[in-house]
């Protein structure tokens, strides 16, 4: 069917559709295309200033880690010089292509959509191979980037249109529009180094704005070949700045230049504060108060009471909780259960993690390693803690050594205020806490500085609407997994310092990189 405008309307918008595995030709497809990826493996790949791809001698290495002897790929690294010119390019792209209308900007997006919709087994491949994701997380995140452009892309269509809701009064004429920002500085994270790299830098570029890619250091390889495919659809040289590195080299330096207008990441809670307290501080020269959209992690939890479905209960535990090793800032590392039901649901739970199979995701494991040796020895360290905080019920060891392989790890009897009840771990470790009743159990819940996911079982529906009311995060679900946010069905982001609550996702998502300007003539 021929797009036309009215098929891109935001109300034609549709979900991508996940690959069937059943299906044997869709598993014979993806394997294929992971032995045409690894036919690349060890590549170099460039930086892209303005067009231009540029090799210099000091490299990101991106590893495999369910195969740390295996290297990925080699990626250019810029220096401080580079991030200057980068500035410079974006902000002069900036002066041309903010005059592009929007339509014509949408239909990059459409086109890259259909693009990565034919090869989606290509794009999946590099996720399994560079991030360590099985078949079905690297397939549904590249369902969500489709996703994100195609609803970023209608979204602006209807920004564009959504002009006109002002009042006029007699002998005038009034309109507002949305006009881009400038230059952003694209900041996403390892763990879903294509969607959310993707939603990022696609929500900037359609409205406008010009762009600055930072891909994260341990997965630069997919960000690169998202890029490419934007060069391929014929996005003009200069709206995206492919520009890998050393934070600590140029992450600052970007953040706090004067040119720079707003700041997109997403990333560990730390670092987000950082970037945003450097933000804050005027530069010379600047003529703005930089925008900061953020989405810093979380320390979710699921709380379940007496008269909830046990079995689905304990599925959806396992999987928010065990799914991408636990690497997802929506997984919900902490379950908290009324005392009524608690040894009965901590059985289930315990018994469905031991059938999970952990392994390269390659064989298409659930279990697969977490990211790096950072990570790695980080998340044995709070193993440690938990030993000596709660009762360790499952796990607490590591798996072949040939990767970054740690069985799934379950901790019970857990204080509400101890470590592991409170900090991200960021990996395979779910502690459960037992409550006196539902109430408590929402009070334990909301025990936490961060406020992202939450989910609530019961099937009383006075103490769901209680649930909705009292349990603080910015998304809640009931009776159902804390995880899989769907582009325009679950608009995502959290409370506190789990984030500036952006609403990735979302129609007005798109207004964080516009800013609105009045029209008003005199008639």
């Amino acid at each position: 069917m021929t797009k036309t405008l009215d098929t891109l309307k935001l109300d034609t918008f549709q979900n991508e559709p996940d690959t069937d595995f059943s299906i044997d030709s869709e598993v014979m497809a993806l394997k294929e295309a992971i032995s045409s990826f690894k036919k690349e493996l060890g590549k170099d790949y460039p930086v892209i200033i303005g067009g231009e791809k540029i090799y210099t001698e000091d490299k990101l290495t991106s590893i495999n880690p369910g195969k740390k002897e295996e290297i990925v790929g080699y990626v250019s690294k810029v220096d401080r010089e580079m991030a200057e010119k980068a500035i410079q390019t974006a902000t002069e792209t900036f002066a041309s292509w903010k005059g592009v209308p929007a339509e014509k900007r949408a239909k990059y997006l459409f086109k890259a959509a259909d693009l990565m919709r034919q090869r989606r087994h290509e794009f999946s491949a590099v996720l399994i191979l560079e991030a360590g994701k099985n078949y079905v997380e690297a397939d549904a995140e590249v369902s969500e980037a489709i996703d994100f452009m195609e609803y970023y892309g209608r979204s602006m269509i209807q920004l564009e249109e959504d002009t006109h809701y002002v009042k006029s009064i007699p002998g005038e004429k009034n309109r507002l529009t949305y006009i881009p920002l400038g230059v952003g500085f694209i900041v996403p994270p390892w763990n879903f180094p294509l969607a959310i790299c993707v939603g990022l830098t696609v929500s900037a570029v359609v409205t406008g704005n010009t762009t600055l890619l930072k891909p994260a250091s341990v997965t630069p390889v997919i960000a690169y070949k998202f890029v490419e495919l934007m060069e391929e659809v014929g996005l003009p040289a200069g709206v995206i700045n492919f520009i890998p590195g050393d934070s600590s080299v140029m992450g600052d330096f970007i953040t706090g230049h004067p040119l720079t207008r707003f700041i997109s990441f997403t990333g560990s809670k730390d670092v987000g504060l950082h970037i945003n307290e450097l933000a804050g501080k005027t530069a010379k020269g600047q003529k703005w108060i930089k925008r900061v959209n953020a989405e810093m992690g979380g320390k979710d939890g699921i709380v379940i009471d007496e008269t909830a479905d046990l079995e689905a209960a304990a599925k959806s535990i396992v999987s928010s909780a065990f799914s991408f090793q636990g690497q997802k800032c929506s997984a919900g590392s902490r379950a908290i259960i009324v005392e009524s039901v608690y040894d009965e649901l901590v059985e289930k739970v315990v018994q469905l993690t031991k059938e999970l199979t952990i392994g390269n995701g390659e064989e298409n494991h659930f279990i697969g390693p977490v990211i790096d040796q950072k990570a790695y020895n980080t998340i044995l360290k709070y193993i440690e803690i938990g030993k000596q905080e709660a009762k360790l019920v499952l796990g607490g060891d590591t798996g072949s050594d040939e990767g970054y392989y740690i069985h799934p790890t379950i901790f019970i009897d857990a204080d509400p205020n101890c470590t592991i009840m409170q900090e991200e771990i960021f990996g395979p470790v779910l502690a459960i806490a037992k409550a006196k009743d539902w109430e408590e159990a929402i009070d334990i819940y909301n025990n936490t500085d961060y406020g992202l996911t939450g989910g609530f079982f019961s099937t009383d529906e006075a103490r769901i609407e209680q649930a909705i009311e009292r349990m603080y995060c910015g998304n809640l679900y009931i009776n159902r997994n804390v995880t899989g946010a769907l582009v325009g069905v679950h608009p995502f982001g959290g409370f506190n310092l789990s984030g500036t609550d952006s609403k990735a996702g979302s129609y007005d998502y798109l207004k964080l990189f516009s800013q609105g300007k009045l029209h008003t003539q005199k008639i």
